[in-house]
């Protein structure tokens, strides 16, 4: 009996929010599930949550008029978080305009509706517990083990990939809606090695 208690505490004391980031690799080949599998509205979520870098409890409740400007979808969106009521800016790739706008077609949604509204009659948008179970599905599909990944994921994804590329933590802090930089820090898990490459690299 200890020993299963054990294992459920494995996460003690860990950040939530310390869920893998999906890779390009992954990332293509969830894409290529749910357009192989016509999943529109799957593909309008899974482009939408990459870009927007939105915690799960704003991306379930947007509204067709957060993301459109009259019929079309412009190339930036902003929204005011729920956590912080601080406005955040996002783009729309075109990729996501393109899956977006095929979602709000098949759906007939106005721009008063939510954009994912919920198939359940007792909530009037996809929830975040819902949503959690369908990103479990699209990383269960790229094959890769669902403990590791969440809906956390999908927001740290681009943003761990702009990180990387461009060792820019006020870019990103910016683009995540953080209001102090410490915070982006843990939530990107930037480890001291990585801290000291950075440093290595500015002489004075």
């Amino acid at each position: 009996m200890e020993s299963s208690k054990h294992r459920e505490a494995w996460n003690k004391g860990k950040l939530v929010g310390q869920k893998a980031p999906l890779n390009p690799k992954d990332i293509w080949a969830i894409r290529i599930h749910l357009q192989n599998a016509h999943e529109v509205r799957g593909l309008a979520l899974f482009n939408l949550a990459i870009d927007s870098k939105l915690r799960g409890c704003d991306l379930v409740n947007l509204h067709v008029r957060d993301v459109t400007h009259g019929s079309q979808i412009p190339s930036r969106a902003m929204v005011v978080q729920r956590k912080t009521q601080r406005p955040v800016q996002f783009e729309l790739t075109e990729p996501t305009r393109s899956a977006v706008m095929a979602w709000i077609d098949e759906a007939k949604l106005t721009s008063q509706d939510f954009l994912f509204p919920s198939r359940l009659h007792a909530s009037p948008h996809l929830s975040t517990r819902q949503y959690a179970r369908i990103v479990e599905h699209w990383v269960e599909s790229a094959g890769l083990d669902p403990s590791a990944y969440g809906t956390h994921s999908m927001r740290r994804t681009k943003a761990t990939l702009i990180y990387k590329r461009t060792k820019n933590l006020r870019a990103v802090q910016l683009l995540l809606g953080h209001s102090k930089l410490e915070s982006t820090v843990r939530y990107l898990g930037i480890e001291v090695d990585d801290a000291l490459e950075i440093s290595e690299q500015i002489e004075i």
